[in-house]
């Protein structure tokens, strides 16, 4: 509902002016609804409000706020919130700890959010037992190293299958925490982009999916690639022109220790 009101451009603020009126008044929501709308006037920051309702948010959800409030991160108020609804959706139905993660990584992942501060939240999210969170923990610190769909895998009932297949006594050290399914999935999308992954899980286990970009964020999304592409072929162009008149400077193309110090001839 948020999410919605807010594309059709409203504020943040009118919007939780009215929303607790429209809320049942038989929960405690319209106390939360209420203070939320105290902290945005007190502070101009939601997220400050979700911090200070733990019990109504998690670490993960805070983030996803104080990411759009973040005017250096390109993560607008409206995907912030279909992410937050599409989570809520989610987690009313059947939730899997498995899913939620893949969900929540992918939001990491697409909406460039940074993983560091991204999989410390998730970790303290209470729906992980600690053997999720110490998945979690571990993830945090081998990203970069071992290849996101090789996280999955090896921690799947597919790979002690596999494992098994050669010595048939074998037995993995910690739990899977990952089905065969998962795994099998995870094992064949190995040293590829996530994004093939996690569109796989979605198509083929029905897993969470993330919420469908405004038509707006499409445009800003193609404007700054198109940006993107303009500055790389004006670089081209000048490059082209000092060739042609012979005064190509090659410090841009090189560290500038290289151009110190004397050359010596072998």
């Amino acid at each position: 509902m948020l999410c919605l009101r807010i594309g059709q451009g409203q504020s943040t603020q009118e919007i939780l002016e009215v929303l607790d009126q429209e809320i049942l008044s038989t929960t405690k929501l319209p106390f939360a609804i209420g203070f939320l709308r105290a902290e945005l006037k007190h502070t101009g920051q939601l997220s400050r409000g979700f911090e200070r309702l733990g019990h109504y948010f998690t670490p993960f959800q805070t983030l996803l706020v104080k990411s759009a409030e973040n005017e250096k991160m390109k993560f607008s108020v409206e995907s912030s919130l279909g992410c937050l609804e599409n989570e809520a959706i989610y987690r009313s139905k059947q939730p899997t700890q498995a899913g939620l993660f893949i969900y929540q990584f992918e939001v990491l992942a697409r909406n460039h959010l940074g993983y560091d501060e991204g999989l410390i939240a998730m970790s303290r999210d209470p729906f992980y037992p600690p053997a999720w969170q110490s998945f979690i923990a571990d993830a945090r610190h081998q990203l970069g190293v071992v290849d996101f769909a090789d996280l999955i895998y090896l921690r799947s009932i597919w790979y002690i299958l596999d494992q098994r297949r050669n010595n048939p006594g074998y037995e993995a050290p910690i739990a899977p925490l990952f089905g065969e399914k998962e795994g099998k999935i995870a094992g064949a999308n190995r040293n590829r982009d996530p994004l093939y992954l996690f569109a796989a899980l979605q198509r083929q286990l029905g897993y969470p999916a993330l919420p469908k970009k405004s038509e707006k964020e499409t445009e800003q999304a193609i404007l700054i690639v198109l940006q993107s592409k303009i500055r790389d072929l004006e670089g081209r162009i000048r490059l082209m022109e000092q060739e042609i008149k012979g005064q190509v400077d090659l410090e841009h193309f090189a560290k500038p220790e290289m151009f110190q110090g004397d050359f010596k001839d072998d």
